[in-house]
């Protein structure tokens, strides 16, 4: 081999060293390139994950801040609904006492005119309340002669008659005489006054004996059929 040989050889390595030390160089370059992408992209991973839990519990917290909201909405509209059901059942209540004092007004005249001069009653008394024992018990109306074994009305006021006040009149007809001993001794008749009366039920009452009293004409009046036969208890 030639010096030039040589020398070409030693010059052609060198240029192979400084290319392989170039692309060893170039390649850890890249390496650090990856390596920071990676780097990055693992940052941005993490942050994108950070924001999204973060989103993620902010928007728990709404709904549970929502949801606390509409309960307390809820109970405030379900305390306001009772309120107002309550209010509603007195007014009706009240309604219901005021419709019931005006039609014991419209009767109470007209049955003391009947008990007075029909049945020639004594003492008409409105409003009878005993009690005894713990238990009481209340008459609209209740009339009667001054003899002592004489006969004695009771008369419930209603304005709408319905079975239960036939079902009452029949208590109030058994116990009278406990509550009030001193009519012990005294024929007990029964007198039911009312503004509407089903015909089905009038029927009932009559046929029981017991007396029954319609509005007419702005007044009450006695209604005694053919036939009607009036009980005493």
């Amino acid at each position: 081999m030639t010096d030039q040989e040589l020398k070409d050889l030693v010059a052609s390595l060198a240029t192979k060293h400084i290319e392989l030390t170039e692309a060893q160089r170039n390649t850890h370059l890249e390496q650090q390139e990856t390596a920071r992408q990676l780097r990055e992209t693992e940052q941005e991973t993490a942050r994108q994950l950070r924001e999204t839990q973060q989103e993620t519990a902010r928007q728990l917290r709404e709904g549970e801040r929502q949801l606390r909201e509409s309960k307390l909405e809820t109970d405030r509209q379900l305390r306001e609904t009772d309120r107002q059901v309550k209010e509603l059942g007195r007014q009706i209540g009240g309604l219901g006492d005021k419709f019931g004092s005006f039609t014991e007004g419209l009767a109470l005249p007209a049955m003391q005119k009947i008990l007075g001069q029909r049945f020639n009653m004594d003492v008409i008394a409105p409003r009878v309340r005993s009690r005894r024992n713990g238990h009481s018990l209340e008459v609209d109306v209740l009339a009667w002669s001054h003899a002592p074994d004489g006969d004695a009305y009771v008369v419930e006021v209603k304005s709408n008659l319905r079975e239960e006040a036939l079902g009452q009149m029949r208590k109030i007809l058994r116990q009278l005489r406990e509550f009030l001993p001193e009519h012990r001794d005294r024929k007990l008749h029964g007198i039911l006054a009312a503004v509407d009366v089903p015909d089905d039920l009038r029927e009932k009452v009559l046929s029981e004996g017991i007396y029954l009293a319609r509005i007419h004409d702005d007044q009450f009046e006695r209604q005694v059929p053919e036939g009607f036969k009036p009980r005493s208890f």
